[in-house]
């Protein structure tokens, strides 16, 4: 099953195509919640690179690297790739008013409810959001 999220997000593509692609600004927003952070991620922009970021609880009771590799990318317009795991993620960007669209379309995996995962990555894309916006 694929689940889809989205989020406008009012600054220009240039600044959302950098932040969303570029591991320094990575850490500053991929997280689901305040008690989490990602200490380091590693972007190779280019189909066959990887991504990698460490996604770990702030009291260090639970970490682990979020990782796949890219199979296409089109620039300022959409990122297509395999989880580590072995299912698809894509998202894309599209130019609108006051904006960037930015959708996440993700094959859902088995351990966690469907709602569960559509928040948790949602949550995500909405810190994604106030990063670019400040």
């Amino acid at each position: 099953m694929e689940i889809k999220i989205s989020a406008q997000i009012n600054a220009p593509l240039e600044k959302v195509w950098t932040y969303w692609t570029q591991g320094a600004h990575v850490t500053g927003w991929n997280f689901a919640s305040a008690d989490w952070h990602c200490p380091d991620s590693i972007i190779d922009l280019r189909p066959g690179g990887e991504f990698h970021s460490a996604m770990a609880a702030k009291d260090g009771s639970f970490s682990f690297d979020f990782w796949g590799t890219y199979t296409e990318i089109i620039p300022n317009k959409e990122i297509r790739s395999t989880m580590g795991d072995g299912r698809k993620l894509d998202v894309f960007f599209e130019v609108q008013e006051g904006g960037v669209l930015v959708t996440e379309i993700f094959e859902a995996e088995n351990q966690n409810s469907i709602e569960l995962q559509r928040q948790g990555w949602q949550a995500i894309l909405d810190n994604f959001k106030k990063y670019c916006e400040k």
